[in-house]
């Protein structure tokens, strides 16, 4: 037993002495170890660590609710959050859309891993090194990007994350787990034009610096002395950095469940509402056999699952905790968090299916490094007039029933003529609904490798391929 599990059923015990038999209470503790190296100017300027251990009580008594947390796992402390809990829950408004408790279920492997099947706790996909690793190995990858970079100014940060974590509730249900990933995410800049490369594993090994910084460093080359192109509809292709804002607005506006339940969601389940080519897929447990970073359960203890969102195009699910899964008459897909009561259930884990390899033309290396990532060479070939985007940023939903996004380009865009990148563009500000550029018939194609992402918040992760869109709807350039 972990010390995790150990600390949950102790705080489970201390409510039932406290608030009796009837009292329905669920537990989760979560332990997170985060170690990051920073550098600027080309040099580490900062490495830090941080380690917490949080411990969140859900109590339902009397028909009401309410919860607490501490980060204080001593016994005063512990029996401090009981007794607060306690007092809040008299005090809370009736609760008549409580969900009850999550019965006692076996934790879910995909299988894609060794030992497929059902357990009360694992760590499937977990990697110890990762876990364990110390500043010298992190530095040593800023080494390589700086190195790489070739005399650019670079920045960024290399990051491994451990966490371990535990639920237990007073039906009987316990489970634990653990995790753990890194990061790497980096700029060069040359003469004021700026080229970014990013990745996320499971595995610190899987983490370059090097080709990282070499991609940074072309970028930023190719982007220098940009022209500005007028406003427009615009074909596009996005490197996977640009998909993953797509991915992350569609997992937080578009396939939440309770948004679906208050109708100010576009989607609808059965529907045709994405080009066939389009499969989407939250994948917590890494389906295809790589450790995605994550746990193997929610805050409600619910065990998570690979859930399909979309397949070929088809709405087929949308992300549910506890609550909004009664409300919809349906099961708990796996998604609550600490935030899912007001910000509603979001995917974690969410993954653009790639295209087979053998849809796509077989290209020989680049004689040199220039501004296309590998992954999205391919689809240029293909671009009449149009434009190459790296990265989407400072993205705000402006109707989000239709999804309507507006936000810039980032990172390096430029301009495709005849499946060629001819200039560097300027950077541009973009009005867009991205349900509909990824409409019936709007996809031209879709890369053969999705790119797992560093996470713009700790348990929110995306792996996505480069995607060439038939449309973009370009507003303006970003200098006026």
């Amino acid at each position: 037993m972990s010390v995790e599990l150990e600390l949950a059923g102790r705080v489970v015990g201390l409510v039932r002495s406290a608030a009796g038999p009837a009292a329905q209470a669920e537990v989760l503790v979560e332990h997170t170890a985060e170690a990051l190296t920073r550098f600027a100017n080309s040099a580490i300027h900062q490495n830090v660590a941080e380690a917490s251990t949080t411990v969140r009580l859900r109590l339902h008594l009397a028909g009401r609710s309410a919860a607490g947390a501490t980060t204080i796992t001593t016994a005063d402390g512990l029996r401090a959050l009981v007794d607060r809990t306690i007092e809040a829950v008299r005090l809370s408004p009736p609760d008549p859309t409580w969900p009850g408790l999550t019965r006692p279920t076996p934790l879910h492997v995909s299988a894609g891993h060794p030992g497929s099947g059902e357990h009360s706790g694992l760590d499937f996909g977990f990697d110890e090194a990762t876990a364990r690793a110390d500043p010298a190995e992190r530095a040593t990858r800023v080494r390589d990007f700086v190195r790489a970079a070739g005399g650019l100014e670079t920045a960024g940060y290399c990051r491994t994350v451990y966490a371990s974590a535990a639920f237990a509730n007073s039906d009987g249900h316990a489970v634990e787990g653990r995790t753990a990933e890194a990061a790497m995410d980096g700029i060069a800049r040359v003469d004021g034009a700026d080229g970014v490369a990013r990745l996320a594993s499971g595995r610190l090994g899987d983490i370059d610096g090097a080709t990282l910084g070499a991609r940074a460093a072309a970028k930023a080359r190719a982007a220098r002395s940009p022209v500005e192109l007028p406003p427009g509809r615009y074909e596009v292709v996005l490197e996977p950095e640009a998909v993953a804002d797509v991915l992350e607005n569609l997992a937080g506006f578009g396939f939440n469940g309770k948004l679906v339940n208050q109708r100010q969601s576009f989607a609808e389940l059965g529907a045709e509402q994405f080009d066939p080519s389009v499969t989407i897929v939250d994948d917590p447990l890494g389906s295809r056999g790589e450790p995605m970073p994550g746990l193997p359960f929610d805050g409600e203890g619910t065990p998570r699952r690979t859930l399909v969102l979309v397949r070929d195009g088809v709405t087929k699910a949308v992300t549910h905790d506890r609550r909004t899964a009664a409300e919809a008459g349906t099961e708990s897909t796996g998604h609550a968090w600490s935030h899912s009561r007001e910000w509603g259930p979001v995917a974690t884990s969410m993954r653009l299916e790639a295209a087979p390899a053998a849809t796509e033309p077989v290209l020989p290396p680049a004689a040199e490094p220039g501004p296309t990532a590998e992954s999205a060479r391919p689809l240029v070939t293909h671009v009449e007039r149009g434009l190459l985007i790296t990265d989407l940023w400072y993205t705000r939903v402006l109707d989000p029933k239709s999804l309507v996004v507006t936000g810039l380009t980032r990172n390096g865009v430029w301009l495709v003529e005849d499946g060629e990148v001819t200039a560097a563009v300027g950077n541009m500000r973009f009005t867009q609904s991205y349900p509909q550029a990824l409409g019936i018939g709007m996809v031209r194609g879709i890369g053969s490798e999705s790119v797992l992402l560093p996470d713009r918040w700790w348990g929110v992760r995306f792996a996505a391929p480069a995607v060439h869109l038939a449309s973009w709807n370009l507003t303006g350039n970003a200098s006026g």
